[in-house]
């Protein structure tokens, strides 16, 4: 009964059965193989469009990198109050921008509310030098609290940012998560609906070690090729990476993880409905959930085997909890079994 986080899961057997395919012969190195080309043309007919692609070791080196490639000086990105890039990445975005701030900006369910956006854009005057200046809006596709964006909200979003003159950034560590939740295709659920850059993740969803920056203008990567090489993510030995990619793509393997880790978090959801010692804290449709649970009934849980993360209450819904409860996380992946949701809803009844 582990679900502590996807990341905790291994690679799928195709994704490993790839690599190894890899493992003998010769090939171009640092991104110029023939598979990394082709990996490439398979993220165009995804996108249905041509986009630019490099690929990375880590979410957060995606998002850091793919920020750098906006940044402007006294640069701001815009972000959810809890966003990832503002809470768990340890200042990376920073760092790799060489000091560009995260302002956070609130809204229910760990989506930007495009009214409290506009608010914060404004009060950075274009002739204020002090306050630095905008560079970038980033979204999180699902977010840090499980839940999505509609395409409409999406394109709302772009608006006030292409307004401004600003990117928007999309962090899709769990992008087909997101995806299989909409019904909306990839070209819906980002460029045609106005992001501009996208974190894609790949790892969380039985990969191994699969992160990737998209432009969906391939001229706004002109410079990134040396951002990511000054930010030590240009792998010498790309095709490792670009075989994952190949098996992820191939026979909509992709989809087919993300639609069951889906599934698997519905179940648990549907456990914790039927419990009368815990409760769902809002409604979520990816494969994370977050559950308020009765004390004594999460250290029973774990007693038995149970592995769950607490979690921080969002800003906005400190009250939630009660004196005798806790907030968790259940976060399930494409390796999640369902004797494991059977056995943890037994145990939760």
């Amino acid at each position: 009964m582990i679900f502590a986080s996807d990341n905790w899961s291994g690679a799928h057997p195709a994704i490993n059965a790839a690599i190894a395919a890899e493992s003998g012969g010769m090939a171009a190195a640092y991104g110029a193989s023939t598979l990394d080309r082709a990996v490439e043309q398979r993220f165009n007919e995804i996108f249905e469009r041509e986009v630019a692609v490099f690929f990375v070791g880590t979410g957060t080196a995606a998002n850091s990198l793919a920020f750098a490639a906006v940044n402007r000086p006294g640069g701001v990105v815009l972000c959810h109050r809890e966003a990832h890039v503002i809470e768990d990445e340890c200042g990376a975005p920073e760092f790799f921008t060489h000091g560009a701030r995260m302002a956070p900006i609130d809204g229910d369910g760990g989506r930007i509310d495009p009214v409290n956006l506009q608010r914060e854009l404004s009060r950075f005057k274009p002739d204020f030098v002090h306050a630095g200046q905008p560079m970038a809006v980033s979204i999180s596709q699902p977010g840090e609290a499980g839940t999505l964006y509609t395409a409409e909200e999406i394109q709302v979003i772009a608006g006030i940012a292409h307004g401004r003159d600003l990117a928007l950034h999309m962090d899709g560590a769990r992008f087909a998560n997101g995806l299989i939740a909409s019904g909306l295709s990839p070209a819906e659920m980002t460029w045609k609906r106005g992001v501009d850059i996208l974190s894609f993740g790949a790892t969380k969803n039985g990969c191994w070690c699969a992160e990737a920056v998209v432009f969906f203008e391939p001229g706004r990567a002109r410079q990134f090729p040396y951002i990511r090489k000054r930010g030590a993510q240009l792998f010498s030995k790309t095709r490792f990476v670009a075989a994952q990619f190949m098996a992820y793509f191939n026979d909509g393997l992709w989809l087919e993880m993300a639609a069951h880790a889906n599934a698997m978090a519905d179940r648990l959801r549907a456990g914790i409905d039927a419990s009368l010692h815990a409760r769902q804290a809002w409604e979520t449709h990816t494969n994370e959930s977050f559950a308020i649970l009765e004390k004594p009934t999460a250290e029973r849980l774990r007693a038995e085997g149970a592995v769950f993360y607490d979690w921080n209450p969002p800003h906005a819904l400190h009250t939630l909890i009660g004196e005798n409860e806790t907030l968790v996380r259940l976060v399930t992946s494409w390796s999640t079994e369902e004797a494991e949701i059977e056995r943890f809803s037994r145990l939760l009844a």
